[in-house]
């Protein structure tokens, strides 16, 4: 079973996505992707979604269905690049992420709050290496008093030079 989620991307100006060399004409257009690996996938870690755009059709062969297949990233840029969408594709998808009311319950015992994930996929946020990203959803004085229990936890052992 294939589950796919069909999205709408307006274009106000014509446009194109690389790897395709037709200049795509400005207007609405279907996006289908598929949201899971396809059934008796050898190795579903390695799949990535696929994401495929309904085409118009041409004035030349006006029966003719095309679609295609394009990367997240690309059509998030084609969008960016156009006045008319308001906000990247991967924002939409984001902000559907963060309705679903099993990811809320999951951020909520995780201690995030939707304002801290937008922040992190904002790209915003660079954390050094090392650093613990699920300290964001934790206050100050619960940051403070896992410090002194790790620190209580190490007393007495050799320090690393």
């Amino acid at each position: 079973m294939t589950l796919t989620k069909t999205t709408i991307a307006t274009f106000e100006h014509p446009f194109s996505v690389p790897g395709f060399d037709e200049m795509l004409p400005a207007g609405a257009y279907e996006i289908d992707t598929e949201q899971c690996a396809p059934p008796g996938r050898l190795d579903p870690e390695a799949w990535k979604a696929s994401v495929f755009m309904k085409l118009h059709t041409r004035e030349t062969h006006p029966g003719l269905a095309r679609v295609l297949a394009v990367s997240l990233a690309d059509l998030d840029r084609a969008r960016a690049r156009d006045t008319a969408t308001g906000k990247a594709l991967t924002d939409t998808f984001l902000e559907e992420m963060l309705g679903d009311p099993l990811v809320l319950l999951v951020m909520q015992a995780d201690g995030f709050s939707a304002a801290q994930i937008r922040h992190i996929y904002s790209g915003a946020f660079n954390a050094p290496d090392g650093d613990d990203v699920r300290g964001l959803g934790k206050s100050t004085k619960t940051r403070q008093y896992e410090a002194s229990v790790r620190a209580a936890e190490n007393e007495g052992m050799p320090v690393a030079t």
